[in-house]
């Protein structure tokens, strides 16, 4: 079982950038996937970004080229880069951890056991 504590939301302009830090517990946190999810209309969470244990990174097509998702094992901890944030980005983003030693890094929320409590993300107009 891992422990997530996520930090960095809060109120940006559009065009702004923001650090989401994904602090974890755990001695195994390498053999991790770790993913961000946000809330979508029909859907309780949508996946955003995902970063296997391995170090492979996936993201959904409205972020690609504006997030960037990054590990630093040593410290248990994984960072989501927001740049050039939309409106649309608003949102309160949760990250989400599932135990895997491959590439795979599972994009259905229910595949995952331990989540954070979220941190709030606004982006104005």
């Amino acid at each position: 079982q891992v422990h997530l504590v996520e930090s960095g939301g809060g109120l940006v302009q559009a065009g702004g950038s923001l650090r989401l830090p994904c602090a974890a517990s755990g001695r195994i946190f390498d053999s991790y996937a770790v993913a961000w999810f946000r809330p979508a209309p029909g859907k309780e969470r949508e996946f955003v970004v995902g970063i296997s244990g391995t170090g492979a990174t996936y993201y959904v097509d409205s972020v690609k080229g504006r997030f960037t998702i990054s590990r630093d094992n040593a410290n248990n901890a994984v960072y989501l880069q927001m740049s050039r944030l939309k409106p649309e980005d608003t949102a309160d983003y949760y990250c989400a951890a599932a135990f895997s030693q491959s590439d795979y890094v599972a994009e259905f929320g229910g595949e995952y056991a331990d989540w954070g409590q979220g941190t709030q993300v606004t982006v104005s107009s």
